[in-house]
């Protein structure tokens, strides 16, 4: 056996599985099939912006955007936070639904996203 050709050969297959476990880790995070959120709406768009830095200069930004949400959000789950609990793909107006399966990241203030109900700070806490 010669070495030179094993070690290439171990080179190629580990750069192969690499390949197929980032592939995998890709279609598992675009694929999600449930998310947890929490959202603070409000009409106003600069309004959401003052509470957006107010939540990001925070040493504590889940905390701070629950109390936020309980101060400030127009939607009854204000209440509780903003906590929206888990959903799915589709259960929510497609603006809220591309931000927390697409393009947003989880624990990092997403917004202001405007639907049809008015303009959302998105904290998505969990997807998969």
């Amino acid at each position: 056996a010669n070495p030179a050709v094993d070690r290439t050969t171990n080179m190629k297959s580990a750069c192969i599985l690499l390949l197929a476990v980032a592939f995998a880790a890709c279609v598992y995070e675009v694929s999600a099939t449930t998310a947890e959120a929490s959202h603070i709406l409000v009409k106003d768009e600069a309004k959401l912006l003052a509470l957006k830095n107010e939540i990001e200069a925070s040493s504590d930004i889940a905390a701070e955007f629950a109390k936020q949400a309980k101060k400030h959000s127009t939607c009854p789950s204000g209440k509780s936070g903003g906590s929206l609990g888990s959903f799915s793909p589709g259960q929510m107006v497609k603006e809220f639904n591309d931000v927390v399966f697409n393009t947003g990241t989880v624990g990092k203030v997403e917004g202001p996203v405007k639907t049809q109900f008015g303009y959302h700070l998105i904290l998505i806490t969990r997807r998969g």
